[in-house]
């Protein structure tokens, strides 16, 4: 049973599962507090998912607190790295990290990625489009962009062929944000 790490939903809503988070978020800080960095990354407590239960923690709460996490996870593996091979050496790793983006930062708007297969949901490509000139502005010419705008950004739904695929998306969105903690 839960140990309320967090608050809850009320009685007749869903929320994370308490166990599962609770459970979690005790291996992540046994991780942190006595493993090394490279056990748990930045990419795996983004990509953590938690079953909806009724009455469970109040999502938003939650997803604070894995971004915390993450960021912690991410600033204690840039300071192993650094240790072993330098700021230099960091930097270097975070400029290959963000030449992986400029392919499809580079193409034209509309087509940055895929649409998603038949009519399928996808992101209203105009949106995505925004953010990705706000990440070429940010590379290009230093314009402020934190990992936290990256992170929270939401785009509008749409069907078919006009729209973009969303697990792309994602994907690079995903990497966008472990460059931007990176120099954070």
């Amino acid at each position: 049973m839960s140990d309320g790490m967090f608050r809850t939903v009320s009685g007749l809503r869903s929320g994370y599962d308490p166990d599962e988070v609770d459970e979690f978020f005790a291996h992540a800080r046994a991780l942190y507090e006595t493993g090394p960095a490279s056990e748990l990354s930045g990419k795996e407590v983004r990509g953590v998912a938690f079953d909806m239960v009724r009455g469970g923690y109040v999502p938003a709460a939650v997803d604070a607190a894995l971004d915390r996490l993450e960021s912690a996870f991410v600033a204690r593996a840039r300071a192993d790295y650094v240790g072993r091979h330098g700021q230099q050496g960091w930097m270097e790793r975070l400029g290959e990290q963000a030449r992986t983006l400029y392919g499809r930062l580079g193409r034209p708007d509309g087509d940055r990625f895929a649409p998603p297969e038949g009519r399928q949901q996808g992101y209203e490509p105009a949106d995505v489009d925004e953010l990705c000139h706000r990440l070429i502005a940010y590379f290009d010419k230093g314009a402020p962009l934190s990992a936290a705008e990256v992170r929270t950004a939401t785009f509008r739904r749409r069907k078919g062929r006009n729209a973009y695929a969303e697990p792309p998306v994602d994907a690079f969105f995903a990497r966008a944000v472990e460059v931007l903690l990176g120099v954070e």
